[in-house]
């Protein structure tokens, strides 16, 4: 089967797509994993009565409760609005990509 050089630019086109879809899919895992062990540890502050003690390095220090939980509630905010602006860059290739699959097919038959 012979297919023409624009099809072939497609089909490279849409490889690349397809590599921008992965990467954006392993940052969405990674900020999903973020954000569920930053939930994990709000809730477990809300939990604790005594002092509780934050690893920075490889040193450990003793912190308010207080400012600990604004942290964290800072950082999830952040994490929430890196989730969304990832999906929402997700949700577009991945119709950029169908809408490109559709016009491959359609030459390739």
């Amino acid at each position: 089967m012979d297919i023409d050089k624009e099809t072939q630019e497609k089909i490279q086109e849409l490889q690349v797509y397809e590599q921008n879809l992965h990467g954006i899919l392993m940052q969405k895992q990674a900020f999903q994993m973020e954000l569920t062990e930053t939930e994990n540890a709000l809730s477990e502050i809300s939990e604790a009565k005594e002092d509780i003690f934050k690893l920075i390095g490889n040193i450990m220090i003793k912190t308010s409760k207080e400012k600990t939980e604004k942290e964290l509630k800072q950082k999830k905010d952040l994490l929430s609005l890196r989730l969304k602006s990832i999906e929402k860059q997700e949700s577009q290739l991945s119709e950029q990509l169908e809408k490109l699959k559709e016009e491959v097919m359609k030459k390739i038959k």
